[in-house]
């Protein structure tokens, strides 16, 4: 009995199994994009070819934009964004509710960029200075460090990323805030075409900060020494006004040597006024050249004024 029931046994056996059999791979589905939560550990290539693939299926076949896809590119790499943090603002973006990625800069604004840290020019469609509109990058964008503004032009670096317009008021006179740090103490200068009067705004250093003494202006951008550490603001004027009303006053206290802003367009300083007891004397304990500036030395106290 058992040997007439064996053939129908493997029969059903062997129909049983060919339903389970895979399907040919025509008929499979296509596979989604896949990818490790973090990112960063691919490739770029890798990176720009798996976001692309998502994008692609969330979006029903369509090509993600490039800007949009290299502001995910900086996000895994400076941000340390997850793929799972991509998949979620991909799904933002599609559905116009927000998300990091922000679209082409309106009318009458640009976007400029420093790409891996890289200092970058970008031309502007207006001749004045330019203001910060929105920052699209994770580092931070500030003027005098990270962005710098000159007419017609805005300059990024230090991964700045940001849109900007055209700055407030066209006049004859305007300011621009500049920060700018001595850091270990070490002599440094920012910004450019940067001429007028300038102001500490906000001291970021525990050493004082003092006019003429450790920050100031000269050659047309501020310049800090000895740990200063502040946030500057320039009031711009127009060309420099004639005549010997422009004065500065240099002091070697306690016989230390010393150096002060003296504004280069107005030639060489002569000096005007001795206020110490120790002879000034030039060449010895007081004067000039383009890469120091005004000097004094040896307890030499001055006021120095134009030709």
């Amino acid at each position: 009995m058992y040997r007439k029931l064996l053939p129908v046994i493997l029969l059903a056996l062997v129909f049983g199994a060919g339903a389970t059999l895979p399907q040919p791979v025509h008929a499979q589905a296509s596979p989604r994009a896949y990818a490790p939560e973090d990112l960063w550990t691919l490739g770029s290539n890798d990176q720009s070819r798996v976001i692309s693939q998502e994008y692609r299926e969330q979006s029903n076949g369509r090509q993600i934009p490039n800007d949009q896809l290299r502001f995910y590119l900086d996000q895994v790499r400076l941000s340390r964004w997850t793929f799972s943090k991509v998949k979620q603002d991909i799904a933002k973006s599609l559905g116009h509710s927000g998300g990091g990625w922000q679209p082409p800069p309106p009318a009458g604004s640009i976007r400029c960029e420093s790409n891996d840290g890289r200092s970058r020019t970008c031309n502007t469609p207006w001749q004045g200075h330019s203001r910060l509109l929105k920052q699209l990058s994770s580092a931070r964008c500030t003027q005098g460090s990270s962005w710098f503004s000159s007419p017609g032009r805005v300059t990024v670096s230090n991964g700045c990323r940001a849109e900007f317009g055209p700055g407030a008021g066209g006049g004859g006179s305007d300011a621009t805030t500049v920060q700018c740090e001595s850091k270990d103490g070490r002599y440094r200068t920012c910004g450019s075409g940067l001429y007028g009067r300038i102001e500490l705004q906000r001291q970021l250093s525990e050493q004082r900060c003092i006019l003429d003494s450790n920050y100031g202006l000269r050659g047309g951008s501020v310049w800090v020494d000895r740990g200063c550490r502040g946030v500057f603001l320039v009031h711009r004027r127009g060309n420099p006004p004639g005549g010997g009303d422009y004065s500065v006053t240099c002091s070697s206290d306690k016989g230390r040597y010393t150096t002060c802003a003296w504004d280069a367009r107005r030639g060489m300083p002569r000096l005007v006024q001795q206020l110490s007891h120790d002879a000034c004397r030039s060449g010895y304990s007081w004067g000039y050249s383009d890469r120091t500036g005004l000097w004094v030395n040896h307890g030499c106290r001055a006021r120095f004024g134009t030709r």
